[in-house]
């Protein structure tokens, strides 16, 4: 891809339920160089600032001829990228004033940048804000992310490795530059002393001239000034030649500083490299595990998403038993209260029946008076009796099997709800009074059997006994049919 444009230019960011900011994004315009395949238009969108932060936009012909229709373009594909480039350049040059004339918004409808965003250009006057062009840009994915992160770190890597051959190339100059001074310090040192040592042998020579010529008194002022010339000549010759050596060696200080800074930073460079390295490993295998985790994950996402299928399916069917078990409940209210009604009934048709049992007690304490002339008829009131026991059994067959079924409704309604407790005491009770019924009906067999006994005994009075037996059987026939009918129901 060929490069077009790349500058950090002032952004005002705005997200939904959030108030503007300004950010300093960096805007990337790239075009594929080939004439032969589609010449795509890429914008990014980066911050320097924050890694992951990404959005890119991939203009192809047939879409910016849709953007066009869109936005009234009056421009074509080819001239698009440098008229973009141009409203960026304008707004770059102006993003420094107090009131700039074009401006950037990059604008998202989630409270954070995810998502979509949409890139504006806009003009501002004094009458109305002017929306040159809009473009709807894409965050980054994964994928995406991680490849501009690795093309950060190389290009970060290939520019530190710039540095530091920079950084030694100057090395290596000062360094040599400090060998040549330091020669030239070397000799200019060596001159100075073959100087000075000339100088004092010849000062030597001329003093000891001077003393012989010294005898001679006219002489001798001029050989004293000539001394004296020499001696300050000497003087200065000396002092410049110590400034210099002073120069020369304040220079070989400044030289020797600057070979010990370059090699620490060399040496720090040095770190920097083999950090960045290791830092470069590691964001690969950092890659490496993101990519098997995401793998992962995905087969993880399926999973999740076919248990949730499946735990969808089974919480309908839960759904639907639960509406079941509702309806079924309701129904079972429904039988429990018609089963208290019918339990109010039997208790009162009980308390009834005690009543008449109590009657029948005193008929039969008459009757058994009586029962002495029923000697006669005694074989065809046994087999009577016999088809009334057969009744009875089956009314107590009956009785049983409702008993079972009120027993069944009772735990069925114990499990359904812990409420109906109170109702199964109730039950209970009622059973109870059932068997006291029983046990009343048995007493009342058991004196029908005494009764037979006593008509077996007494051999007069058949007629009157049969006609006062009939009576009784008649009414107890009747008394007894009612109480099993209601247990029935």
């Amino acid at each position: 891809m060929e490069k077009l444009f790349s500058k950090e230019l002032h952004v005002t960011v705005k997200c939904r339920d959030s108030e503007e900011r300004k950010a300093n994004i960096r805007v990337t315009i790239e075009q594929s160089p080939s004439p032969v395949h589609k010449r795509d238009l890429l914008v990014r969108l980066t911050d320097n600032g924050d890694p992951y932060f990404l959005f890119n936009l991939t203009i192809s012909e047939e879409d910016f001829q849709t953007l066009k229709v869109q936005q009234g373009l009056l421009i074509d594909f080819a001239s698009f990228p440098q008229k973009f480039i141009e409203l960026l350049n304008l707004c770059y040059s102006e993003q420094e004033s107090d009131s700039p004339r074009f401006l950037l918004y990059l604008s998202c409808q989630s409270p954070v940048l995810e998502g979509s965003a949409t890139f504006t250009v806009v003009e501002t006057n004094a009458f109305k804000h002017l929306n040159h062009l809009s473009l709807r840009l894409a965050h980054g994915s994964d994928n995406e992310v991680k490849e501009y992160l690795a093309v950060c770190l190389s290009s970060l890597k290939v520019g530190s490795f710039t540095v530091l051959i920079y950084l030694l190339t100057v090395t290596v100059l000062l360094l040599q530059t400090l060998c040549e001074k330091t020669k030239e310090l070397d000799k200019l040192r060596l001159e100075w002393t073959n100087q000075t040592s000339t100088l004092s042998s010849c000062h030597s020579q001329e003093l000891q001239l001077e003393r012989q010529k010294a005898v001679e008194n006219k002489l001798q002022q001029h050989t004293e000034q000539l001394r004296q010339e020499l001696e300050s000549a000497h003087i200065k010759a000396s002092q410049q030649l110590q400034s210099r050596l002073t120069e020369l060696e304040a220079s070989c200080r400044e030289l020797t500083e600057k070979k010990y800074k370059n090699e620490s930073a060399i040496r720090d460079l040095k770190i920097k490299l083999v950090g960045a390295e290791e830092e470069s490993q590691r964001l690969k295998q950092q890659v490496l595990s993101l990519r098997r985790e995401n793998s992962t994950l995905d087969t993880e996402v399926h999973e999740k998403e076919r248990l949730v299928s499946q735990l969808q399916m089974r919480v309908a069917v839960l759904e639907q038993e639960i509406k079941d078990k509702d309806q079924l409940m309701h129904s079972t209210k429904e039988m429990l209260e018609a089963t208290q009604e019918q339990r109010k009934s039997v208790e009162e048709n009980a308390e009834s029946k005690e009543l008449k049992i109590k009657k029948l007690e005193a008929t039969v304490k008459s009757l058994s008076e009586e029962l002495i002339k029923a000697n006669g008829i005694i074989k065809k009131l046994q087999g009577e009796v016999r088809g009334l026991v057969r009744k009875i059994n089956v009314k107590n067959t009956v009785t049983v099997s409702q008993e079972k079924v009120l027993q069944d409704t009772s735990e069925k309604l114990q499990s359904v709800e812990t409420a109906l407790q109170s109702a199964q005491q109730q039950l209970i009770s009622k059973d109870e009074q059932v068997s006291k019924l029983k046990e009343q009906l048995e007493m009342t067999v058991q004196k029908l059997n005494e009764s037979r006994e006593v008509l077996k005994t007494n051999e007069n009075g058949e007629e009157a006994s049969f006609a006062c037996f009939m009576m009784w059987y008649n009414n107890t026939e009747v008394e007894l049919d009612d109480p099993f009918q209601s247990l029935s129901v």
